[in-house]
């Protein structure tokens, strides 16, 4: 997939766990473990203003685009 999510970058930058923005948004930490290795087909706005507001940070920091990418050869 050409879509990178840098959810654990963003997150380790924080000094924030998987589990603790879970709890903050109100999503199971499986659903985020889900988004976190780039495995969901989809995210909600609500949720992207959700992550946004709790990281501080931009929808473009948690995305990237990169043709041919391989999610595992990062």
């Amino acid at each position: 997939m050409a879509i990178i999510v840098n959810l654990d970058v963003i997150l380790a930058k924080r000094k924030m766990t998987s589990l603790e923005l879970a709890q903050r948004i109100g999503m199971t930490p499986a659903n985020l473990s889900i988004l976190k290795t780039g495995k969901a087909k989809a995210v909600r706005m609500s949720t992207m203003d959700q992550i946004c507001r709790e990281l501080k940070c931009q929808p473009g920091d948690l995305f990237e685009y990169a043709e041919d990418a391989d999610p595992w050869k990062r």
